[in-house]
């Protein structure tokens, strides 16, 4: 049994959803967690929730995606979004993303900040995004108290020494495709507590090896369990209990 903690299904359509997650089943993957990227794949997300059983629902507006100041009323419709289903189970997709061309930088702090406040207010876990910002990421989680609700590190492909600081602050780390094809990742994930790691395709981007042109799908996920069961020279039974337990406790799922 596996649980893909990272996806975006909200762009496929409700007879694709079905289709995917019957997929997805069929390899063992029992359950997904959708992230939002705006106010409005947040809400489609909790829309699918509400249709299928193993489809759960981040809420959270990705730091790409702020085109405009985070306002007390953004704050209040993801609040409302967030509350309206039991299926949330994160502020998810969230963080700072510091790559030529991104958004402005002080929007994005102010709506980090902003949506870390409201996991603490609703007591709901963090999934937070960092590209070449790991430093403030980690900085603000730690100014804002994140890790009184904790969370996981999303699409890791930093070094050991990112991942101690995170998972210092309460967090987990979550592997994906890069795990299959850059070394010090490899290295890494064969050092990190296993106690601290979960798994994710974030389909439907990041294609893996293979599968170039086709959109990603949470069916892929074995693969990656593969590749890590191989770096930590462990059973991919063994590997698929650990990390789905791991994910069961940081999201709270029964």
């Amino acid at each position: 049994m596996f649980i893909d903690c990272h996806v975006h299904l909200d762009s496929f359509s409700d007879a694709e959803v079905g289709e995917v997650l019957e997929r997805a089943r069929q390899v063992g993957v029992v359950a997904v967690i959708s992230a939002g990227t705006t106010t409005i794949s947040s809400v489609r997300s909790v829309q699918l929730s509400a249709i299928y059983p193993g489809f759960f629902s981040g809420v959270g507006i990705h730091p790409m995606d702020i085109q405009e100041p985070f306002t007390d009323l953004t704050y209040q419709q993801l609040r409302d979004v967030a509350t309206s289903s039991e299926k949330v189970l994160a502020i998810s997709e969230i963080g700072l993303d510091f790559m030529d061309g991104t958004p402005d930088r002080a929007m994005q702090y102010h709506a980090f900040r902003q949506q870390v406040r409201l996991a603490r207010d609703l007591k709901l876990p963090i999934v937070f995004h960092s590209r070449e910002s790991h430093t403030e990421v980690l900085r603000v989680l730690r100014e804002e108290r994140a890790y009184e609700v904790g969370g996981v590190m999303h699409y890791f492909q930093a070094d050991l020494e990112t991942a101690k600081r995170a998972i210092d602050l309460g967090f987990y780390v979550s592997l994906a495709r890069p795990l299959l094809r850059l070394p010090h990742l490899q290295e890494a994930a064969a050092r990190i507590p296993l106690s601290n790691i979960v798994l994710e395709t974030d389909a439907p981007d990041m294609p893996l090896a293979g599968y170039q042109g086709q959109r990603n799908t949470p069916e892929r996920l074995p693969m990656i369990l593969s590749m890590l069961a191989e770096l930590r020279q462990v059973s991919e039974h063994s590997l698929a209990a650990a990390t789905t337990a791991n994910c069961q406790r940081v999201f709270h799922l029964s």
